[in-house]
């Protein structure tokens, strides 16, 4: 390399399953009889709605719609996603200001970083809780300072914990429910906490929200608490809930003056996304309840057959939890890490470590539900021939 890399590039490494699935990639490619069972990340395998898939390809072949388009998103999905949230969560937002469409949520979580956070700055971060939350604080040069999540808390934060601590500094909290990779759901109780403390500190609270339709009854919203507009943000996505990880169509909610400053960033970054993915989007969030009950109900087969591995491998899991993953706590005395190690190169099945989510996820595996039930029953098979 003729030069160095910027210092901020040294503080990440690339990301856990970007090298893990190179490395089973290569597995596949050097002549094994049957492919590796990748049940590691959470990318859904289902078909997006059928709505969407015409209205993409209906406009795609229209004159005059790919050009760039409006950095904001245009009109109708920002409508569409106004229209969401108040049928679905309660929250009224307003269309033209509160709303901030984005490529896929997770870019949403730098582009705050970058419009929020100085050198210095602090940031909480839950543990476990997604790695991206922390490379993009480090990637802003900023500290993390990690609060837990316990089991026996239910896998929500300890506001005890919270006030003890030393929260000079801190500028961002994130938060994440249902909660991954842990499963846990939301409630009204949390996030109405949640907001109390983010008002209390002069906090901005950003919740990651794309799994509250997830193997989930209720759909819950931090927005929907009274007074949030003034400390929070909320992230979301038609990745999960609708089958559309590849499109990469999100969106950020906040007041208007929070989504201005992350536009100010987004609006370097990109010239809009294209427009007949938007309006195929339009398409999957006018979406009504029989199409997320078809969805659950696939879940929760999944969630039933994922349940038998952990059982095979006498790991303890909640079999009611929510969102797209199964997460559970191996037997005393048993390393994760080598147990995972053991299922993929021995029986050619890759259950994520949970050590890569904190500390706190040391002791646990976690499965993707992103699966048919009939590739959870060949790895059965697969894993009860090696233990």
């Amino acid at each position: 390399m003729i030069i160095q890399p910027a210092n901020r590039t040294g503080s990440v490494k690339e990301y856990y399953f970007s090298t893990k699935n190179r490395e089973i990639a290569a597995m596949n490619a050097d002549g094994r009889k049957e492919a590796v069972i990748n049940l590691g990340i959470g990318s859904p395998n289902g078909r997006p709605p059928q709505a969407a898939i015409d209205a993409l390809c209906a406009t795609a072949v229209r004159d005059g719609v790919h050009a760039y388009q409006p950095y904001v998103g245009i009109p109708e999905l920002r409508k569409a996603f106004a229209d969401w949230y108040a049928r679905w969560y309660g929250v009224k937002l307003n269309p033209s200001s509160e709303i901030q469409p984005l490529t896929g949520s997770k870019e949403g979580i730098l582009i705050t970083s970058l419009a929020f956070l100085n050198k210095g700055d602090k940031v909480l971060v839950p543990d476990p809780g997604y790695p991206t939350y922390s490379s993009s604080a480090r990637l802003c040069e900023a500290e993390i300072v990690t609060y837990d999540l316990e089991e026996s808390l239910g896998w929500q934060p300890d506001f005890a914990k919270l006030e003890a601590m030393d929260l000079s500094g801190v500028k961002m909290m994130w938060t994440n429910y249902p909660n991954m990779p842990t499963g846990a759901p939301a409630d009204p109780e949390l996030y109405r906490r949640l907001v109390e403390f983010g008002r209390k500190h002069g906090i901005l609270i950003c919740n990651d929200n794309p799994y509250s339709f997830i193997l989930s009854k209720e759909h819950y919203s931090i927005l929907a608490v009274p007074g949030a507009k003034e400390c929070c943000l909320e992230l979301n996505s038609l990745s999960k809930a609708h089958n559309m990880a590849g499109w990469r169509i999100g969106m950020v909610a906040a007041s208007a003056d929070v989504i201005y400053e992350i536009l100010k960033v987004k609006s370097q970054l990109d010239s809009g996304m294209f427009r007949a993915l938007q309006i195929a989007a339009v398409e999957a969030l006018a979406q009504g309840p029989e199409w997320f009950a078809s969805l659950n109900e696939e879940y929760t087969r999944r969630r039933v057959a994922a349940g038998r591995i952990f059982d095979a491998l006498e790991v303890r899991y909640n079999p009611d939890s929510q969102g797209l993953f199964l997460w559970g706590r191996v037997p005393e005395g048993v390393s994760p890490v080598e147990l995972s190690d053991k299922l993929l190169y021995e029986a050619g099945v890759f259950i994520t470590p949970g050590f890569i989510f904190g500390k706190n996820g040391e002791n646990y595996l976690r499965i993707s539900l992103c699966a048919t039930v009939e590739v959870f029953e060949r790895a059965l098979e697969k894993i009860k021939s090696v233990i």
